[in-house]
């Protein structure tokens, strides 16, 4: 899929010095790797715009293939670090909103079932990202693990909840044996304000349900 838009991404400022149990530099290395990820999505982007003018848009270009197909890597990577930065807050005070909090217990039972299950789905062994999501169609909240940015992505589905558990986001901090300390202090630092802004967002858009 070819993006042909002139327009390149700008790499969004978060500031998130003072985080509990994450620390500067790890957040330093991090944001620099998103960054990368802004970078590398423009580039492919005017590749792809190339090719496409230059007529070379075909299924049987092994370079234009290999562009399109890297192009949703990076362009995922992008935007989940974005998910995940923006709802991050050093000291955060907010919790779930009545209707979040009344979303989870319809769809886990429970808060402490939900976050026993997000916590499951973020400890798996491999890289990846542990993610809340809302499934426009019906309203209910799952969490699911998606591994290479691109993979494992449920069409349409809302992220709320973004938890990245790739090895860059908390070796400097713990040992590879220490993810469950990495993702206690994930949880610490978590502005449920942007999860609650998010969920109302995607609450809006969901369709309405034919009488």
């Amino acid at each position: 899929m070819a993006l042909l838009s002139s327009v390149p991404y700008k790499a969004r400022e978060f500031n998130l010095s003072g985080l509990q149990g994450i620390s500067d530099k790890t957040l330093e290395i991090h944001l620099g790797l998103y960054k990368g990820y802004v970078e590398q999505t423009n580039r492919l982007t005017e590749q792809l715009e190339q090719m496409v003018r230059a007529g070379q848009a075909s299924g049987a270009n092994p370079a234009y293939a290999e562009v399109t197909r890297r192009l949703g890597f990076e362009y995922d990577g992008m935007i989940l670090h974005e998910y995940y930065f923006g709802n991050l807050k050093p000291q955060p005070s907010a919790q779930p909103s009545p209707e979040l909090r009344q979303a989870i217990d319809a769809s886990f039972g429970s808060y402490d079932v939900f976050m026993t299950d997000f916590k499951a789905v973020g400890s798996m062994r491999g890289i990846g990202w542990a993610i809340l999501f809302q499934d426009p169609m019906t309203g209910k909240l799952s969490n699911h693990w998606i591994t290479l940015h691109q993979d494992g992505n449920p069409a349409g589905f809302k992220p709320l909840l973004v938890m990245d558990v790739w090895e860059h986001a908390y070796l400097l901090d713990y040992k590879p044996a220490e993810k469950s300390r990495y993702m206690e202090a994930f949880i610490a630092n978590v502005d449920w304000d942007a999860v609650n802004r998010r969920f109302s967002a995607a609450a809006a858009e969901r369709p309405a349900v034919a009488a």
